[in-house]
């Protein structure tokens, strides 16, 4: 056989390398072509993703814009001829905050309440003694929200058992302005008047079961009638308040609605501030002019009362919630001029009456954790030297209370109470009260 040339191997040489060497890349070529397909489907579902969320984005960003305008449109809508918001509105947008204080209390009294007299200081309002035994305190049903981007609202009910009747009635319903320039607030309808510190501040907010002596014996226990008030808050780093209101004049200290029916007329005052982050204060004083026709006590003419508050609350780190002190005290001056009959003889001739009455209280109170609260009070009376309720007693009283709270929503109270009306006559009262609150509640006043 002949050899094969030279060239002829060395050719068959190199196609026989070029095809191991194929057969040897096929696979790592395989293998990359599928990362690369892989690759093209994955950007291919993230772009798919990208645009569905932009598309989502730009949804909401619309749908946003259209609530703005429903929350712009609504006031117009909400004086609709058929009184109710526009169906583009939200469902909620007018709902009222709903609030329900329940109150209840056993109260053990020495002496019969139907004996209980003061001296030098007729029973009028409820400004008189508890009632003995198991019995439903004032509950409140409370409504409140803004009206529209002009006004707010709130009504308050109130609940009470008495002599084994239940008694419902209106204790707040008024409207009160939100866009008032210059820290101007005016409010209209039946309302507690803001003079001195606790008659504007429900009963539930207090730290005894009942009202001080000077509340119940100037003020039927707490002043609230049918009227107006103007206040302005001064734009300044000091807090200062000052306000006027015009009542109807038919609770007590006014009665029978004089000047044709705005027989009441106040001036209030208050400033407060901070000391360093743990001390706080407030200070007021106030005066309240009634002109009486037939008050519940008998008396027609002028009476004007003055009143001078002050409040000093220390908290550690400023956060009462936790550990704190409050001191206050608040002193009242009655001037009065005018008739008074007597209401069971209103046909008698009536006595001349020009004197002055005063009265105060100074309370403590020492929250010494979240739960716990003590506290004591001293009130004092200073009756007339002249007059037909001249007396030479000073009614006082002494009462200290415990206080737990298992949240901020319930409280059980003890109090015990040494109160002398008169001379000889000594009521020691022990009271056991339960009061929880219900449903959306604002926090309360300072």
């Amino acid at each position: 056989m002949r050899p094969m040339p030279l060239a002829l191997v060395l050719s068959s040489a190199l196609i026989t390398s070029a095809q191991a060497a194929e057969r040897a890349v096929d696979p790592a070529v395989a293998a990359l072509a599928e990362r690369i397909r892989a690759l093209e489907a994955n950007a291919q579902i993230l772009q798919k993703q990208a645009a569905d969320a932009l598309a989502a984005a730009q949804a909401a960003q619309a749908e946003l814009q259209e609530m703005k305008a429903v929350r712009q449109d609504a006031p117009v809508a909400a004086v609709a001829s058929n009184g109710t918001a526009s169906p583009s509105a939200s469902a909620n947008a007018f709902n009222p905050a709903i609030s329900l204080i329940l109150n209840g209390l056993y109260e053990n009294h020495s002496q019969d309440p139907v004996n209980y007299q003061r001296a030098g200081f007729p029973l009028v309002g409820e400004g008189g003694p508890g009632t003995p035994g198991l019995h439903l305190g004032e509950s409140e049903l409370s409504f409140a929200a803004n009206i529209d981007d002009k006004f707010r609202g709130q009504l308050t009910l109130t609940m009470e058992s008495e002599d084994g009747e239940t008694h419902a009635g209106i204790e707040e319903a008024y409207i009160e302005t939100t866009a008032l320039p210059e820290g101007f607030t005016a409010r209209a309808g039946r309302f507690y008047s803001n003079i001195g510190y606790l008659n504007s501040h429900h009963t539930h907010t207090d730290f005894f079961s009942d009202r001080p002596l000077a509340y119940q014996a100037f003020l039927g226990n707490q002043y609230g009638d049918d009227g107006i008030q103007l206040r302005w808050v001064a734009p300044t780093e000091t807090y200062l308040e000052f306000g006027s209101e015009a009542f109807r004049g038919e609770n007590a200290p006014a009665g029978g609605a004089a000047h044709s029916g705005v027989g009441v007329k106040t001036f209030f005052a208050h400033a407060g501030g901070d000391v360093g982050v743990e001390n706080s204060w407030l200070a007021g004083a106030s005066i309240l002019r009634a002109d009486s026709t037939g008050g519940e006590d008998g008396f027609s003419g002028r009476d004007n009362v003055y009143l001078f508050d002050f409040t000093w609350k220390w908290a550690p780190h400023g956060q009462f919630k936790d550990a704190g002190v409050v001191v206050r005290s608040e002193a009242f001056l009655d001037d009065r001029k005018g008739i008074v009959v007597d209401p069971a003889d209103p046909d008698a001739l009536g006595q001349a009456w020009d004197g002055q009455r005063r009265g105060a209280y100074i309370e403590g109170l020492y929250r010494f954790s979240r739960s716990w609260d003590a506290g004591y009070r001293y009130d004092k009376l200073w009756a007339a030297s002249a007059g037909p309720y001249a007396s030479d007693f000073d009614p006082q009283r002494s009462t200290a209370m415990l206080t737990w709270h298992n949240s901020e929503f319930s409280l059980v109270r003890l109090q015990l109470a040494h109160d002398q009306p008169q001379p000889h006559f000594i009521d020691n009262i022990l009271t056991l009260q339960y009061q929880v609150s219900l449903g959306a509640h604002g926090a309360h006043k300072f």
